[in-house]
């Protein structure tokens, strides 16, 4: 592994949950990719399964397995017999992305304002208020993943599996070039306009949750074509 390939905090590798219970994939993935969205992995980067697995302390089937789900979330390039890649989105991709998210999502709220449950709607909630609390705590990488579980979530809320798989492919890729783009992002105050819009999907008023997903959706391309 090259030296310039992980740039990883010390206290990283403490990831021990239960005394003689290893992490699963489950553990680690959220983990990961809170290290390349606060770019101790640096953008373009290349790293070895090996080399991960001696930091979490798990086997190479397991990094493989976290790898295989970011690889088709599209943060991870994997290629055969190269070491994997941290993506690194271009201004004609990123159009691109946010152009499909954009297609997607009115549909999607449109969806959830018929199917969502009580649950959900709480869940929704309850992952908003982690979103607002990793900000109010300036944990960076943890609040960009969270602000696009966020979109997840709602997408499995509309009760269409394509639907929900193809915003899969696009929102964490999204977070990675928030990541990447915006040195000193906060996700300015999205959890707010996620609220918003749990409200209005609460509600049922599709006209009101689209309006507003809209408007979340403009500001969001706003923010990253500047930048990119």
């Amino acid at each position: 592994m090259t030296a310039h390939a992980l740039h990883y905090e010390p206290t990283l590798p403490t990831l021990r949950l239960v005394a003689g219970k290893k992490p699963s994939v489950d553990d680690i993935y959220p983990r990961l990719f809170d290290a390349i969205l606060e770019q101790r992995i640096a953008p373009a980067s290349r790293f070895t399964e090996e080399g991960l697995g001696e930091i979490f302390g798990v086997s190479r089937s397991v990094i493989r397995r976290v790898l295989a789900k970011l690889s088709h979330q599209q943060v991870i390039i994997l290629r055969p017999n190269q070491r994997a890649q941290v993506a690194a989105p271009d201004a004609q991709q990123t159009r691109q992305i946010l152009e499909a998210r954009r297609l997607t999502e009115i549909t999607v709220v449109q969806l959830a304002c018929v199917h969502a449950t009580p649950t959900q709607v709480r869940q929704l909630r309850e992952l908003i208020t982690r979103e607002r609390e990793c900000i109010e705590r300036d944990q960076r990488g943890p609040a960009i993943r969270l602000s696009g579980e966020f979109h997840l979530q709602l997408a499995a809320m509309a009760r269409n599996a394509p639907l929900a798989q193809f915003l899969n492919s696009l929102v964490p890729l999204t977070s990675l070039i928030i990541a990447q783009y915006e040195a000193h992002a906060c996700t300015y105050c999205a959890w707010q306009d996620h609220m918003a819009i749990v409200d209005a999907v609460e509600q049922r008023d599709v006209t009101a949750a689209v309006a507003l997903m809209t408007e979340h959706l403009d500001h969001l391309e706003t923010r990253l074509l500047k930048l990119n």
